[in-house]
């Protein structure tokens, strides 16, 4: 083992379990449990993990309660039944020497939505609304309070009996203990507000009633926002003297920021790239210098270098280490064999882990699309005959088939007709903000040297080619380009597209107007890009607004990126045309004109068009031919990325 991440890979006892590293995967919920249980798919994800040789594994929050039912697909933890399925989970990742905490939640009145699509009745410490999901809570009554303290014990006592070594509270992001916590939402003025020490006795009721259930050597944590990030949020001094005051209670403590409750705040429960890596490791910090239990930290800790400097430092003891492991289950132990180079490094772009939750399927990564797929997608099985592949096209798709391919035992070249691979991803990264894209596509190239791919820029391919080739399979990848659509002009406007710019081909004018078809991350990137350099920008989106179509976190980001820079937001715009210095435009709902008199350049958003030519072009050839990616039909690196994948699994 390799002694560059010395402290990283050092064992820490946590009450009367010992983590035989410092990696940690956090809480987080990945939609893949049925009907409230533990079940295969949730299993093999986290044993992917555990075989990758994280130390700890803390699984999604498991409801306490009735009432803790946050979403249609939580775990819950209200009965007996759900023994077996915790039971098998455990032993699963005990079996690859990985020991594993759960998580014990109740959302109060963070409620998103229940399996009939009814609003939910939601409960609070008061009668305090919650500002992103506009949800008025009840006030709890003593003894509903009692009911729910009785849940914490009883879900701690089931996951002992399951083999769970530890349960962790949580009371970050604006749940129900936070909720507690916090006097600008908790305004009671019985026993459990009115004071600080009134407002911490729900939080320390519910930690007695887990140590009675559980007896003195069962781990008890914390998790907890240090500072939830908005206005009506918990601060960090207020979180640093509530653990305090509890430590005697506790374990460790993990620390995080950020609250459900409120956009911006919501922002850091899954922090998108614009955001620094191991940001809160400073925060951790000063609970590390006040408490003498052991401090986790989470927080953009991506690769195994940035864990290290955290730990030899002594600003916490654990990383978390969430989407570097969901984008590759492997790191650890490439990490401890002195393999940093193979590691896959998480891009933060929160498209397929937490963006696919939000869409209420099964979590993913982009890079690496057999995470949440482990049932489908495990190792890759050697391929039964060694065949000649050929890959048309080195963007995401064409680099994922032809690594994927040449892993299964395949000979695979790859032909660019370009100087670079990369394809649109290597526009992506020239947007502000989003440079940490460009690892997209370091990754990939990494795999493609990992495999043996031989790989031949500057070099298109045609029908001639392939035939001289005589591939068996031929896999066409050939991307998209920019969509020009078909409009009124009667004028000598400037109109540029959106690559065009990230090329610099040509200065803007002074004003200008981005027309947003795809109402994605491109026409805010640009709008940012622009006005940061010093030009009157309007953004015109084809949608309701600006990132419709992104995750909710990236695309909360850009807008305030936008709203920081004097960005003018149009919603509900259809490009129509333009003259020699007026864009005209159709509200989408309304159907009325919309006109804009002194633009200088229109640049156009307007999505992209499949570069399909070569299909038709190989129409008949003697080989098995294959589609992907935005030749196929123009979308994103995650549908690329994944057929690429995909293909190359049935070769």
């Amino acid at each position: 083992m390799t002694t560059q991440f010395p402290r990283l890979f050092s064992p820490l006892t946590i009450g009367s379990v010992t983590l035989k590293n410092r990696i940690m995967s956090t809480g987080h919920d990945t939609v893949l449990p049925t009907e409230s249980r533990v079940n295969d798919a949730l299993i093999a994800y986290h044993r992917a993990r555990a075989q990758g040789g994280v130390g700890l594994v803390v699984l999604q929050v498991s409801g306490v309660h009735e009432s803790a039912r946050y979403t249609s697909h939580a775990l819950m933890a209200t009965d007996d039944d759900c023994i077996p399925g915790y039971r098998s989970l455990a032993e699963a990742l005990h079996g690859e020497g990985c020991k594993v905490f759960a998580q014990l939640f109740h959302p109060g009145r963070e409620i998103m939505e229940t399996a009939d699509g009814l609003l939910a009745v939601a409960y609070s410490a008061s009668v305090s609304p919650n500002e992103r999901f506009h949800v008025m809570p009840r006030a709890l009554t003593v003894a509903q309070i009692a009911d729910i303290v009785t849940g914490y014990g009883a879900a701690a006592r089931r996951m002992q009996q399951a083999g769970i070594d530890g349960v962790e509270v949580v009371a970050s992001h604006g749940y129900l203990p936070s909720q507690f916590l916090n006097p600008r939402v908790n305004r009671r003025q019985d026993d459990y507000g009115g004071s600080d020490e009134a407002r911490r006795r729900f939080l320390s009721e519910v930690l007695d009633a887990i140590r009675a259930a559980t007896g003195p050597d069962f781990v008890i944590g914390l998790r907890i926002s240090a500072g939830e990030l908005d206005a009506e949020g918990l601060a960090e001094d207020e979180a640093l003297i509530t653990v305090a005051a509890l430590e005697d209670k506790l374990d460790y403590v993990s620390v995080i920021a950020g609250n459900s409750a409120s956009i911006g705040g919501s922002v850091h429960i899954v922090p998108p790239m614009t955001v620094a890596n191991a940001y809160l490791a400073p925060v951790a910090a000063r609970f590390k210098a006040r408490l003498n239990i052991p401090v986790m930290v989470a927080g953009r800790i991506n690769q195994p270098h940035e864990a290290e400097q955290v730990i030899a430092s002594g600003q916490a003891d654990v990383c978390g280490m969430t989407r570097a492991l969901i984008c590759d289950p492997d790191m650890p132990a490439k990490a401890a064999a002195g393999r940093q180079d193979d590691i896959r490094a998480c891009i933060a772009c929160n498209q397929a882990c937490i963006g696919r939750f939000h869409r209420g399927l099964p979590i993913s990564c982009i890079q690496h699309p057999q995470s949440g797929r482990e049932l489908q997608y495990g190792t890759p099985t050697p391929a039964a005959q060694r065949r000649q592949v050929l890959v048309i096209g080195g963007g995401p798709a064409g680099m994922k088939a032809a690594s994927i391919a040449a892993q299964r035992g395949h000979s695979v070249r790859l032909y660019e007709s370009g100087p670079r691979l990369g394809g649109q991803a290597a526009l992506a990264q020239l947007l502000p903000g989003r440079a940490e894209f460009g690892g997209l596509i370091t990754n990939l190239q990494s795999e493609l040297q990992r495999y043996g791919v031989e790989v031949s820029l500057n070099s298109p391919v045609d029908r001639a080619l392939v035939k001289r080739l005589a591939p068996d399979a031929v896999i066409v990848a050939t991307g998209a380009r920019p969509r020009r659509p078909d409009m009124e002009t009667g004028g000598a406007m400037q109109v540029l597209d959106a690559w065009q710019i990230l090329r610099d081909d040509a200065p803007t004018g002074r004003s200008v107007l981005i027309a947003d078809w795809r109402c994605d991350w491109v026409g805010p990137g640009i709008a940012i890009r622009l006005a940061s350099a010093g030009c009157r920008v309007k953004l015109a989106v084809n949608g309701t607004n600006p990132g419709q179509l992104l995750q909710m976190y990236v695309r909360d980001d850009l807008v305030a990126q936008l709203h920081r820079l004097g960005v003018e937001v149009i919603p509900y715009a259809r490009l129509y045309g333009h003259d020699d210095d007026t864009v005209f435009m159709q509200h989408t709902a309304s159907e009325e004109a919309m006109l804009f008199d002194g633009i200088d350049t229109l640049v156009l958003c307007q999505g992209q068009e499949p570069e399909d030519g070569l299909l038709a072009e190989l129409a008949g050839i003697d080989a098995e031919v294959h589609a992907i990616g935005d030749c196929l039909a123009p979308r994103t690196a995650e549908e690329a990325i994944f057929e690429g994948m995909r293909v190359a699994w049935t070769l």
